[in-house]
């Protein structure tokens, strides 16, 4: 008799193989759709960096050391630290808060009163800022503001959790938050949530046969209905006697004797895959929203490749060539623009031209990429700006051509870094996420492009000028180089983990970049570029684009750090990016509007209410712009103005 051999032993390697694959195969949709890659047409490459900031007390320099007093209001004392990469959400970051209110939490205070710096020895005192020649000039202090709803500790904490995560996401949708008018397919999924919880608890009842099977066709009935409508205007005419024939069935379930705990357990198990499921399209739609903000639109990639096309089909492809005299002429005013943008440039130089009383000496200079370049060449061939002169330049060719020992030879946008200001004495207080622009790698080359030039002004190519700006030439910076608008919402000891064991006053304010004035002669007599490439080399620890863009910050708060001459701060608005509470009577009196933020006034994204200044200043009647579709969203966009009696002229 032969021995029976024991059983094949069961291998559960290629099991364990196809389950894997299983898996692999459903996380590959859902790190695709969270993966935060940069979209292909990007209209705007400013990074945003995460900043906590760091309290003054922590740092040494709080109300013991009689140096800097910081009091409740000033909710500029705050926690710190430097976050990572660039992210792909906006938020906001800490720029000018004199546009904030203290009575609403969830629009954030009022402009911090912080006390001047002490004088500090071997130090040169600071320049006095110099006003800006405003018509009927109003108070633009938090009294302007729109009025502030009071709003109670869990609202608040729920808009600040929702902002860290978001981003600028959650004030957009608050915005166009939507009223729930689907009534009675909310009531079917609140019985049907009830009934789900139920069922098991009913189902182990001995005699309860007919209602579990009651119930159970209850609940396939509403999955059904739900199923085939979203709306009440889908609902089958007869859903009003399912309603009732459910609430019948629920009121038995309840009078049941069932083990509460299995009920709890039930209704914690359904919210929990509710909230998750809630997270997940809040996570959906906060990725297409930020999608949307960073991507060009259809339209205005239309007019990039026309204006490319006519470009080379054109008989005169060096039509400047009549004002190439005047753009070397240092006793003009000269205006630098970087920008890969055809309109957010051309209402840059059409705004500064409308306001000007005098432009014969008006020069513009255009940085713009190798792809971009012939576009806005043509561009500004096409149409003209009065007497003014629009000089465009290829910034990557004449980087690579004349400046081959520079390494960063990509055009860099003026970059936008992402700031959270909490004030600790209030933990309720929603935290503040503003804005903080500064300049970009490509602007510390300008001295070297533009080599015949004493002095310029530059121009952000999200700023929409108003009055005016021929008063900045007159200005006596002394032995600055940057005039800027200073944020002493910030301070430099607040970054001391980001600037390290550089040497700087750690009572410097911050500064923004939007509309500066630069000293090219102090420049180079300060050697400013030089000492920029030796920053670039401490702080770039990587090669690759992330780590560049996280270098701006520090480099240019450090390369200027005692080079900054303080600019009145009604020179410009800022926060039209992003902050939804200026008021319209504190835009039409600033000398000039920063949209600074992710809500640029180019994209359907951005603040309606904000966006006809920008749109004002638009070139009328261009056949390019007509075909696509440009010119329609124009005249849309006036008639919507003249409908509300504003000004389109």
């Amino acid at each position: 008799m032969k021995a029976t051999p024991p059983p094949a032993k069961r291998r559960r390697g290629p099991r364990l193989a196809v389950l894997a694959l299983v898996f692999c195969s459903l996380l590959v949709p859902i790190a695709f759709l969270f993966n935060r890659f940069p979209a292909v047409y990007v209209t705007d490459e400013r990074p945003q960096q995460e900043i906590d900031l760091p309290s003054f007390e922590r740092l040494g320099l709080g109300r013991s050391d009689g140096v800097i007093e910081v009091s409740r209001e000033d909710d500029t004392s705050a926690n710190a630290e430097i976050k990572g990469a660039p992210k792909i959400y906006r938020g906001s970051s800490s720029i000018d808060s004199r546009h904030h209110t203290d009575t609403d939490p969830s629009k954030v205070s009022t402009k911090p009163e912080v006390p001047p710096p002490p004088k500090i020895e071997q130090r040169k005192p600071e320049a006095k800022p110099v006003p800006v020649p405003v018509k009927h000039k109003k108070d633009v202090s938090g009294n302007n503001m729109k009025p502030a709803k009071v709003q109670n500790a869990d609202d608040v904490e729920k808009a600040k959790a929702c902002q860290l995560e978001f981003g600028s996401y959650c004030l957009w949708s608050i915005e166009h938050k939507e009223v729930m008018k689907d009534a009675i397919v909310k009531r079917l999924k609140d019985q049907l949530f009830v009934a789900r919880s139920y069922y098991p608890s009913i189902a182990k009842l001995k005699g309860k046969e007919a209602l579990t099977r009651e119930l159970k066709q209850n609940i396939q009935e509403h999955e059904r209905v739900l199923s085939e409508s979203t709306v009440d205007a889908d609902l089958p005419s007869f859903i009003k006697l399912k309603i009732e024939k459910m609430g019948q069935t629920i009121a038995r379930a309840k009078t049941c004797t069932v083990d509460c705990s299995n009920i709890d357990r039930k209704f914690r198990q359904i919210l929990l895959m509710t909230e998750d499921e809630a997270h997940f399209h809040m996570k959906q739609s906060a990725y297409l929203y930020n999608l949307g903000v960073h991507t060009m639109p259809k339209s205005h990639h239309c007019l990039n490749m026309r204006l490319t096309v006519e470009y080379f089909k054109s008989t005169s492809l060096d039509s400047d060539d009549s004002n190439a005299h005047r753009f070397n002429v240092p006793d003009h005013r000269h205006y630098v623009i970087l920008s890969k943008n055809v309109l957010a440039a051309s209402v840059v130089v059409n705004s500064t031209v409308s306001s000007s009383e005098e432009t014969e000496n008006v020069v513009f200079h255009i940085l713009t990429d190798a792809q971009n370049f012939y576009a806005m060449k043509h561009w500004f061939a096409r149409n003209s700006y009065r007497e003014s002169a629009v000089h465009v330049i290829n910034y990557e060719h004449i980087i690579l051509e004349n400046l081959p020992e520079f390494s960063t030879q990509q055009l860099y946008l003026p970059e936008e870094f992402r700031v959270f200001i909490r004030n600790l004495d209030q933990p309720t207080e929603k935290t503040r996420m503003e804005y903080l622009s500064v300049f970009s790698h490509s602007h510390f080359f300008i001295p070297e492009i533009l080599k015949d030039l004493k002095k310029v002004v530059v121009l952000d190519d999200d700023v929409v000028v108003q009055r005016d700006l021929s008063f900045l030439w007159n200005i006596d910076m002394g032995d600055k180089v940057n005039g800027a608008v200073k944020f002493c919402g910030l301070r430099l000891g607040q970054l001391r983990n980001l600037l390290g064991k550089a040497t700087y006053n750690p009572l410097s304010c911050a500064w923004m970049s939007g509309v500066n004035v630069i000293d090219l002669e102090k420049w180079r007599e300060h050697n400013v570029t030089k000492n920029y490439l030796q920053l670039l080399k401490k702080f770039q620890h990587n090669d690759d684009e992330a780590s560049v863009r996280a270098a701006a910050l520090p480099i240019s708060l450090l390369s200027f750090e005692s080079l900054i001459y303080p600019l009145d701060e009604s020179l410009t608005i800022s926060g039209l990016g992003y902050d939804y509470t200026i008021r319209e009577e504190v835009i039409r009196n600033s000398a000039s509007l920063h949209y600074n933020g992710n809500m640029k006034p180019w994209l359907e994204l951005g603040i309606p209410d904000y966006r006809k200044y920008w749109k004002r200043s638009l070139t009328r009647d261009e056949r390019f712009m007509d075909e696509c579709n440009l010119e329609k969203i124009s005249l849309k966009l006036k008639d919507n103005a003249v409908d509300n009696g504003d000004d389109w002229s």
